[in-house]
């Protein structure tokens, strides 16, 4: 069964779980899954791990990440995006008065760490239930403020559309935001727009970066559905990039297997680390063996991953 990190592309129009659905048939295997959500308007890098490796998956949801996105200000929307339905469009004479020196302001508030109040049509479950799910079905979901990071908020372009051929009046911002894990995009245009007093929500989205994974490394479904497991990482390759690693010996590897604590001197504290069995070469790649908590010289196993059944047929990975 293959197992590994797989970086996908996303298209417009997907869900991720459609995209799951198609790394299934690709890999045959159930036993896929994806790290972050991405909405169906979106693009862009979703990570997916297969059969051990979505093990890996929980680390990977609390990194950081790059988004690309146009902001339209001028109109509220009901999903904070250009899905929804519009609720409030400003007369042309105010967005008109938004200086760029307002607009600048506006973005410096929304940078650094802040308070969000999430989308209400979202994933975050309320009593059980999804939120969108909530708002679907006519319920009125408002949910609680979150901290987040905004480490970055570049302007990368900035277009003023005015209100004739019949168009409303906005103003268009093209950026490259850097923020926390659980941070909401549509929320800072939903923010930017209404401390402009004007409204705003988003129209594009594309996921750049995950922690140190690129989308410039991602592959089409095309390529996927063509090459199947021959893309997918290796649990150790994926470890070796989040993690501090111990490189341990066969009989250590075997001792972690079976939930013996490893006797480790002069390795610092330190939790998860990744202990790598190294291979010889031949069809023997790296191994990752287990995520190991390694406090006061000794190492417990937090997670550990099964030896690869068909080493020799593992394909060399690239996130």
């Amino acid at each position: 069964m293959p197992t590994g990190l797989l970086l996908v592309d996303k298209p417009q129009g997907l869900t991720s779980h459609d995209v799951v659905a198609r790394a299934r048939r690709a890999l045959g295997t159930r036993k896929v899954g994806h790290a972050g959500t991405l909405d169906p308007m979106a693009t862009g890098l979703l990570t997916l791990g297969a059969d051990s490796a979505t093990r890996l998956l929980t680390y990977l949801v609390g990194l950081d990440k790059t988004y690309e996105t146009t902001m339209r200000l001028g109109a509220a929307t009901t999903t904070d995006d250009a899905e929804g339905e519009v609720v409030s469009t400003a007369d042309p004479a105010s967005v008109a008065a938004v200086t760029d020196e307002a607009l600048a302001a506006g973005i410096r508030a929304l940078t650094g760490e802040i308070d969000q109040r999430p989308s209400s049509v979202s994933a975050i479950k309320v009593d059980g239930k999804r939120a969108y799910d909530r708002v679907r079905a006519g319920e009125e979901v408002e949910l609680a403020s979150r901290r987040v990071t905004i480490s970055a908020f570049e302007v990368l372009a900035v277009r003023r559309i005015d209100a004739g051929s019949g168009a409303h009046a906005a103003i268009e911002v093209d950026a490259r935001i850097d923020c926390s894990s659980g941070t909401y995009i549509r929320a800072l245009a939903r923010d930017l727009g209404a401390a402009l007093g004007i409204g705003g929500h988003l129209t594009a989205l594309r996921r750049t970066r995950v922690g140190p994974f690129a989308v410039a490394d991602a592959v089409s479904l095309e390529a996927l559905a063509e090459q199947g497991a021959s893309l997918l990482a290796s649990p150790a390759e994926v470890a070796e990039r989040l993690f501090p690693v111990l490189e341990v010996a066969a009989a250590q590897a075997r001792d972690l297997g079976h939930g013996k604590l490893l006797t480790l001197p002069t390795q610092p504290d330190a939790e998860p680390v990744a202990a790598i069995e190294r291979g010889a070469g031949g069809g023997h790649p790296d191994r990752l063996v287990a995520l190991i908590s390694v406090r006061q010289g000794r190492g417990r196993t937090l997670v550990g991953f099964p030896p690869d059944p068909s080493p020799a047929s593992a394909q060399e990975a690239r996130p």
